[in-house]
């Protein structure tokens, strides 16, 4: 006989068939091999055979013994419990169970670290349920909230912030909801606000200690520095390089304080080739990063993180500039108190809307986002290359599932039903949001071929699909960015819905420089008529697409030399000169 822990189902079977007879025989074994460390295994497998024989006290002595070897072992302790709760023992049950169940708070942390680590392996599903189970044990935890609903976004489990908790209100989930999930939740610019200053004063301590001179400093060119963890392969650098490059040097020097990874990729190296200066930060403290960047003196300090993943922004906290703005990576509110410009334009943040932002907006003449101009080096892509029908309307969206608001999807079914012969055509995202859109997609009565999802390809050849669609369907409260001036470039026009938020305006400013405010929609009504509009009748389809449009995307957002010579403006407008 090995001491190898038997299967429970197998101990069963052979106590159902002979149980004295298998008991005898286990109890035979440890006679002879009772102080074999392993023996634990024979003492819980003989508890469970006279526990299937009706041997209440002997099932007790057995559990017991296996849990005396083995402490950990956590079935032997819930053994021993049932067993003394049958025999009367009420206070040795009770201990015997707490045993084998850690106390709450290691509960809590196992499945909160558990949830953390399977979010990160894209095991959302499980993910979810392990955090969800850290909240019903202890439900005030914004962390774990924080993660949870942002794992139910990119699930497109609907509502995200129904987290179905004891305790925890709807409510108290949305305002705990975390920084990035807030731009996919809320189309009001003071609710996004509430939610980052809260994550703000949870996560980025005052170190009560500021480093730059108020007054600022006196240099023959403005130090412009910018802190990233993006100078990468990441959608931010392909927005940027080019003004790094066009930054006017006989007025600026440029330092870029990166703490990015060493990806090898070639926005990388023409990221660092338009620097003047590359100070590599990651490894340093937000004290050692903040004075450095105090040490070489810049006069204009940009972060280009927000509250992304892989931002710092406790170095902010520091004050090592004199002027801090916050710029392009996070598209909302970045209320650090020692932030002092967001920046942005009139119409991502229009003046009355002024107050409900922090730090307080600094407009960019014209539309905010900088772009990269440079013509890239497209593959050959066909419908049939890409499994499309060359003869029907194309809706297109490529955006994360996690702006895919209920809202939003509710309305592209109804532009599905009305539209009956256009074919959507997403990106494939999570496995969990597939599975949910196409069932949502079924529920409402539409085919199942009429969804299509796009494998995740390398940039060039993403952007070189864009132009085989019609119409691209952008999400709200959070609108496509990047993706929206990409399908601009390629051709393809956008259609978007004016909201109230930053991140919910992004594409009428996009739509509205390249002039094709015919498809920025005012309400889910009228986004839903003109994208049924464009689908069913071709007169009603927009002038400006394919070739024009790509022309004019190349003399309005791709004029980077034009927008470098506007972004500069704003910063010398709030530059301190000692």
């Amino acid at each position: 006989m090995t001491a190898a822990c038997a299967d429970a189902a197998a101990v069963v079977d052979l106590a159902s068939r002979a149980p004295q007879s298998a008991a005898a025989i286990y109890r035979i074994w440890l006679d002879r091999n009772g102080a074999r460390p392993d023996a634990w295994a024979a003492w819980f497998n003989l508890s469970v055979l006279l526990n299937v024989a009706g041997d209440l006290a002997g099932t007790y002595d057995a559990a017991v013994q296996a849990l005396r070897m083995k402490p950990d072992l956590w079935q032997a302790a819930l053994a021993a419990g049932q067993a003394a709760e049958a025999l009367g023992d009420r206070a040795a049950a009770i201990a015997f169970l707490r045993q084998a169940l850690p106390p709450a708070e290691g509960r809590v942390a196992l499945h909160k670290q558990l949830g953390r680590m399977l979010e990160l392996d894209k095991s959302l599903g499980a993910s979810a349920e392990e955090l969800r189970a850290s909240l019903l044990i202890e439900p005030h935890q914004p962390d774990v909230i924080q993660h949870l609903v942002h794992t139910r976004q990119k699930m497109a489990a609907w509502p995200p912030a129904e987290l179905a908790v004891p305790g925890l209100s709807t409510a108290e989930a949305e305002l705990w909801c975390g920084p990035l999930a807030t731009l996919a939740l809320h189309d009001d610019p003071e609710m996004q606000r509430r939610v980052a200053a809260d994550w703000i004063a949870r996560n980025v301590p005052d170190p009560g200690k500021r480093l730059a001179p108020p007054e600022g400093y006196r240099h023959g060119r403005i130090r412009l520095g910018y802190l990233s963890s993006d100078f990468c392969r990441h959608a931010m650098s392909y927005l940027i390089a080019e003004l790094l490059e066009r930054h006017d040097r006989s007025r600026f020097e440029v330092t870029g304080y990166c703490v990015s990874p060493e990806d090898g990729s070639d926005v990388r190296a023409r990221i660092l080739a338009a620097l003047d200066r590359h100070v590599p930060v990651g490894t340093m403290t937000d004290e050692e990063a903040a004075r450095r960047i105090r040490a070489d003196e810049i006069d204009i300090l940009i972060d280009l993180n927000g509250l992304t993943s892989g931002g710092r922004p406790g170095i902010l906290r520091w004050k090592p500039a004199p002027v801090q703005a916050t710029y392009l990576g996070y598209i909302g509110s970045v209320p650090v108190p020692e932030l002092d410009w967001l920046l942005c334009d009139a119409i991502t943040v229009p003046e009355e809307e002024t107050a409900r932002y922090s730090p307080a907006p600094l407009r960019i003449e014209g539309c905010y986002q900088a772009n990269d101009g440079r013509r890239p080096d497209l593959p050959a892509v066909s419908r049939a290359s890409e499994g499309l029908p060359e003869d029907r309307f194309v809706f297109v969206c490529v955006s994360h599932h996690y702006k895919i608001t209920e809202p939003v999807f509710a309305a592209w079914c109804r532009i599905a039903a009305a539209a009956p012969e256009a074919l959507f055509w997403l990106i494939e995202d999570t496995p969990e949001s597939v599975a949910a859109l196409r069932a949502r997609w079924q529920a409402a009565g539409l085919a199942p071929d009429r969804l299509i999802f796009a494998p995740r390809v390398d940039p060039e050849r993403y952007r070189a699909r864009l132009a085989l669609g019609d119409l691209f369907l952008d999400t709200t409260p959070y609108n496509a960015g990047t993706i929206a001036s990409d399908a601009l470039r390629m051709g393809l026009p956008v259609l978007t819905m004016a909201g109230r938020t930053f991140s919910a305006r992004m594409g009428t400013s996009l739509l509205t420089a390249v002039g094709l405010t015919d498809c920025i929609a005012t309400d889910p009504e009228d986004y839903v008529r003109r994208a049924v509009a464009m689908a069913t009748d071709p007169a009603r389809r927009p002038v400006l697409r394919g070739p024009a449009l790509a022309a004019r995307w190349t003399e309005t957002l791709g004029d980077c030399a034009d927008f470098a010579r506007r972004f500069e403006t704003a910063l010398l407008s709030v530059v301190k000169r000692a």
